[in-house]
């Protein structure tokens, strides 16, 4: 089944993110085995008005287009709403793409977004006709709220940025998911192998971004290609429905020969 963001149907349900590769050939190497047709790029991490980032935004636009594929630039350092909100406008220009990963980070620690200037933001950029897929945590309450602002897609983090732990909180996915029917939900941030990915696709969760597990893998061709086969082994196994749990054990062999008043 395909991903749709924003009407854009997509055949891979597997978004990717274009930093800490070895090299960009091992980068190119991943994100065409992963299958993704979204890759994330950084502009904070250049100068857009000076275009020093020009070469590499490049090569990822042609990687992106062998997949038929799409750049989601991101607003990753901003930590003020207005600072977000003018670095989407130079993505805008330089991209010429609607779409944003906006991120709006609140503390060093643990880079957790800050609620309020990503409500902000969020605000501001749809109403200035940006598509907007913002980063967030797993809180029940922001993501409605960002879901009424307008925003088709919702990224809540399975854990911090970076730090492989995977999904933290269950609880609070699974209720996002239950309470969010119609939203389109992305885990995004703190994957750290493919079983993780897969668990959030068996929540019923719409897709997967992540960059670390990949990229710091010490296979990233390897692990995207493993990364591609867990989210459709999660959708399906969603698609078909998990089995309910059970207190007591059950005999999955049938007994034979003997009189139904032993078979209780």
């Amino acid at each position: 089944m395909s991903l749709t963001i924003y009407g854009q149907q997509l055949t891979s349900r597997l978004l990717i993110g274009s930093a800490l590769y070895p090299s960009p050939q091992v980068m190119k190497q991943a994100i065409l085995a992963s299958g993704s047709q979204v890759v994330t790029l950084s502009l904070k991490r250049q100068n857009p008005t000076e275009q020093s980032g020009q070469q590499i935004w490049q090569y990822l636009q042609e990687i992106v287009s062998q997949n038929n594929g799409h750049l989601l630039p991101n607003t990753a350092g901003c930590k003020t709403a207005k600072e977000a909100v003018t670095l989407a406008k130079m993505s805008r220009e330089i991209f010429q793409t609607d779409w944003l990963k906006l991120e709006v980070i609140g503390d060093d620690y643990n880079l957790q977004p800050d609620p309020i200037e990503l409500l902000s933001a969020t605000e501001q950029l749809l109403n200035d006709g940006f598509k907007v897929l913002p980063y967030c945590t797993d809180d029940l309450v922001l993501c409605q709220r960002l879901y009424d602002l307008g925003c088709e897609v919702i990224m809540p983090w399975a854990s911090p940025i970076g730090t492989g732990k995977g999904l933290m909180n269950p609880y609070n996915l699974e209720t996002i998911r239950l309470r969010l029917p119609q939203a389109t939900l992305i885990v995004d941030a703190g994957i750290g192998k493919p079983s993780d990915a897969c668990l959030a696709m068996e929540m019923g969760y719409d897709g997967v971004l992540l960059n670390s597990a990949v990229a710091l893998a010490d296979n990233p061709v390897l692990m995207a290609k493993a990364f591609a086969q867990a989210l459709q082994a999660g959708e399906q196994g969603y698609v078909a429905g998990v089995m309910q749990q059970r207190q007591t054990a059950h005999p999955s062999t049938p007994t034979l020969d003997t009189p139904f008043w032993h078979q209780n």
